[in-house]
């Protein structure tokens, strides 16, 4: 119990959601005395028939390396939850399920007010017994606990999307993943498209201040909640959407080409345009992206897609522009080459 004790304070004190996914499912084999040989933590991303399974954290002993899926995984390579019977049954009904064979299996939801967003699967030799699954039941108590923490500091509080606060640690974590082979222990890199790239895109929204002084700041508020809800209906699960501030909000997504980054981009902002929003009626936004670069910094890559939005601003604005294609058309000089110092934070 003294060991368990110093697991969850040590658990408690994470601020990485990737090291406390990890630690869950460590100290879930460790308090299983010998019992559970494997323990693994599942988002469920989706809806319907197309609900799948992505691996957040998975350890098949006390002793293995740890493995999961990565952020970007191909979501068409992921496996539907209706592939995994047990799976199913957890999510359908929001109790845990048990396997009635040996190897046992025990599948327990993970539930927050707005629904299931994960699983836990645990693999034992022998059923739990109704001891363990309170043990077990307090543990996944504590980390959905922390989980909350850990939303309170990152997501803005109106919009609910990420916060600047939380840019940081994300934007190198998509560099490595994007540039570096190596990968943290046991990472799984088989769903990883080697001609793929990470973009940054910075999204104004076009006369917000006309908005505000018109209609007040209540329905101002109400138009960048509808906007989040847009930008939520537009991406992946994967892709990482963010208010850096007022009428302001960055995305980091991962894309085939920038055929492809360019036509989501181009999808929101034609969404965007064909919404009414109460009381106000039309809105537009202007958007600028810039794939990541090697060694790159979060203010460089800001700033490239920055200045991107800023000529959209400038010539007519409601449009979609890459930072690369207008390097490349002399609309713009290259920051790199200019040696220009972006100061973001």
């Amino acid at each position: 119990m003294n060991a368990l004790v110093r697991s969850l304070a040590a658990m408690s004190g994470l601020r990485d959601r990737e090291a406390l996914d990890a630690a869950l499912v460590r100290l879930v084999i460790s308090s299983g005395e010998g019992m559970v040989h494997s323990a693994c933590l599942i988002r469920v991303v989706g809806e319907g028939d197309d609900r799948r399974c992505l691996v957040l954290a998975r350890v098949d002993a006390a002793s293995a390396p740890l493995s999961r899926d990565l952020l970007w995984t191909d979501w068409t390579i992921l496996p539907h939850v209706h592939d995994f019977p047990l799976r199913q049954q957890a999510v359908e009904s929001g109790h845990a399920v048990h396997a009635a064979t040996s190897p046992r299996t025990t599948v327990v939801p993970l539930v927050t007010p707005q629904g299931i967003w994960g699983l836990l699967e645990i693999g034992t030799d022998q059923a739990l017994s109704a001891q363990a699954l309170e043990l077990v039941d307090g543990i996944l108590l504590t980390y959905n606990n922390l989980r909350g923490l850990l939303d309170y500091g990152e997501k803005d509080a109106l919009t609910e999307l990420l916060n600047r606060k939380s840019f940081d640690g994300a934007f190198f974590r998509a560099t490595a993943e994007q540039h570096d082979d190596s990968l943290p222990e046991g990472g799984d890199r088989r769903h990883l498209h080697s001609e793929a790239g990470v973009w940054l895109a910075v999204l104004d929204i076009d006369h917000f201040k006309h908005v505000n002084d018109t209609f007040g700041h209540l329905i101002g508020d109400e138009v960048l909640l509808l906007l989040a809800r847009l930008m939520r209906s537009c991406f992946r699960f994967h892709d990482q959407l963010y208010r850096f501030g007022g009428e302001e909000f960055v995305v980091l997504m991962r894309c085939d080409s920038v055929d492809h980054a360019e036509a989501a981009l181009e999808r929101l902002r034609e969404r965007v345009q064909a919404y009414a929003f109460p009381q106000v009626g039309t809105i537009t936004v202007s958007i600028g992206f810039s794939i990541l670069l090697p060694h790159d910094t979060p203010s460089d890559a800001f700033g490239r897609a920055d200045k991107a939005v800023y000529h959209a601003k400038e010539h007519g604005r409601n449009q979609v522009c890459s930072y690369q294609a207008l390097v490349a058309s002399g609309d713009l000089k290259d920051q790199v080459a200019e040696g220009m110092d972006v100061d973001l934070f």
